[in-house]
């Protein structure tokens, strides 16, 4: 397969992205507002009428090896969806995915990354469909799912293929060799004509998410494919339908491009099938990329030994307040973290270093309780009208978090209860606020682990300097993918950066504004860094793609 039309249809999208990964400044290729002036009058109604389309139906995908059909979603709008999956054992799904390798390895760089390009342009051109599919299966509000689920999830897809495209291509695809042969001027050089092949590992597995199934999946889905690996997506069992309409389109294409299109197969599980644990063992499976659970995360790392792995885990985000020049913007900047999709997001903060004496602020001096109240008051503020509410908290994805919100019922000292939310427009969605509760320093058992979901912890320590030492002990033990520190005493700022440094997490000082500790941009902001153990890659740098395949030379002898 030679015809690179896609690539040059693309090209300069793929020119702008390789700069962009090299300039780290600000740039995006896929508008984040869901605007009509953007996307067209009628684009979001035609992506809601796709959306509910697959409602109550099979989902159209013909994939070999359908042995039945699953449904195993809920959502947390407590819509009914009963969207119906097929099925196919790991062996079917393995045999289909080997056979297609071989046209798409031979296809090269440019023509994959043309193709790869075209399904996302494919994808953005159906983001609606795909930001209700997140929505409604993740419990995130509509404009958080655009965003997260499919404009900035499309942007790390295509960040992803950048970073592999340049190290695809770092070296020539053939070279002339020549090296003098002997003292004499007759005699002839030798001569050799090199070539440099890119191939691929093997299969590709990506385990997908409930909380963001599109945002944590592109990055490995795409890394994958356009090195030359075809990718098996195995789903979230509650999270199908927005991975499920990423295959297809991705199918679609590939047929359209003249390859087989089981180079991208869903995956679905039925109930207690462990199909991630049977897939993930097959020698065939060279390649995963796992959001999730820290113990599923371990297993993987233990046993897929034939495969190169790369999980996001649990981990513990901390905020170290120190002082503050905006005191009304900070409560104000962390109040909206910790509310943000409900605390569902692996960056949300969950503690509160705040020294037992208080702080220095431009208000002046606010004792520890003080500051605790100011955030809380914040996050009262942000829930208190549901309509207002439910558009930033979303819906709580699972069990889990209800459990754990019950359980710090009787733990510390409640700042702040969480609440029930009526949902204005879904009389089944399960919403709570956060929850903020003092400790002391030394409730490490407490704190100490991930309490995932709209849960939080302001906690008294004797000192910044106690702070971060706390900080230093939790993300260096339990990990971390985010950290937080406010002061304006530029001493602290530095050794909240060693601290952070030593520790592999990565920083935000003094935020006060628009931007949050729990958002990460595409093309400028790593997300995750591999340096401690939420995670053992980042999003998305060299060592994310540089893997995922090697180079074979092949040499010929030649006389001229």
């Amino acid at each position: 397969m030679t015809d690179r039309h896609l690539y040059d249809k693309h090209a300069d999208t793929l020119v702008r992205a390789l700069a962009a990964i090299s300039e780290r400044g600000y740039w995006s290729a896929y508008p984040e507002s869901p605007s009509p002036r953007i996307y067209g009058e009628k684009a979001a109604a035609e992506g809601a009428t796709a959306f509910q389309a697959y409602l109550d139906n099979r989902f159209p995908l013909d994939q070999p090896g359908t042995d039945g059909w699953i449904a195993t979603e809920a959502s947390p709008f407590g819509v009914e969806l009963a969207v119906t999956y097929p099925h196919a054992e790991a062996g079917a799904l393995v045999a289909a995915a080997t056979a297609a390798m071989p046209a798409w390895r031979d296809a090269g760089p440019q023509v994959r990354a043309g193709v790869c390009l075209e399904i996302l342009a494919r994808l953005h051109a159906h983001v609606f469909e795909l930001a209700n599919a997140v929505q409604f299966t993740s419990g995130q509000a509509f404009v958080m799912a655009f965003q997260a689920g499919g404009a900035h999830a499309l942007d790390r897809a295509l960040e992803a293929l950048a970073y592999a495209y340049a190290e695809m291509t770092r070296h020539p695809g053939e070279a002339e060799w020549e090296k003098p042969a002997g003292s004499k001027a007759s005699a002839e050089p030798l001569r050799l004509l090199k070539r440099f092949h890119v191939v691929p590992r093997g299969i590709g597995l990506v385990v997908g998410c409930n909380t963001f199934p599109t945002w944590n999946s592109y990055p490995g889905l795409f890394a994958s494919l356009v090195t030359g690996n075809p990718v098996i997506v195995k789903p979230h069992p509650r999270a199908v339908l927005p991975l499920a309409i990423t295959v297809r389109y991705a199918r679609e294409v590939l047929a359209e491009a003249g390859f087989d299109p089981n180079l991208v197969l869903l995956a679905p599980e039925a109930p207690g099938e462990a199909l991630a644990s049977t897939l993930a063992v097959r020698p065939e499976v060279k390649i995963i990329d796992y959001t999730g659970s820290t113990a599923f995360g371990e297993w993987l790392e233990e046993n897929a030994r034939q495969a190169v792995v790369y999980t996001e885990k649990a981990g513990v985000n901390t905020i170290v307040v120190d002082s503050t020049d905006d005191f009304a913007g900070m409560c104000r900047n962390i109040g909206f973290s910790l509310t943000l999709y409900s605390g569902q997001m692996c960056t949300t903060p969950q503690n509160v270093l705040v020294p037992a004496g208080g702080i220095g602020t431009d208000q002046g001096h606010k004792s520890f309780d003080e500051v605790a109240a100011g955030i809380a008051a914040s996050v009262g503020k942000l829930t208190g009208d549901p309509a207002r509410a439910v558009e930033l908290t979303g819906a709580i994805v699972n069990d889990g978090v209800l459990d754990r919100l019950d359980e710090v019922k009787s733990i510390g000292e409640p700042v702040l209860d969480s609440r029930v939310v009526e949902h204005p427009a879904y009389e089944g969605a399960i919403v709570r606020t956060p929850a903020i509760v003092k400790l002391p320093a030394d409730a490490e058992a407490t704190y100490g682990k991930e309490w995932f979901g709209p849960i939080s912890f302001v906690i008294a320590t004797d000192s910044t300097a106690e702070s971060l030492e706390i900080f230093r002990s939790t993300a260096g033990t339990r990990g971390a993918i985010t950290a937080s520190v406010y002061s304006t005493d530029d001493k602290v700022l530095d050794d909240a950066e060693a601290a952070a440094l030593d520790v592999g997490v990565h920083l935000s000082c003094n935020l006060t504004g628009g931007v949050f500790v729990n958002q990460s941009a595409a093309f400028s902001d790593f997300h995750a860094s591999g340096a401690n153990p939420a995670a053992n890659a980042a999003l998305t740098d060299g060592a994310y793609v540089a893997s995922r395949f090697r180079i074979v030379q092949s040499r010929r002898h030649t006389t001229s």
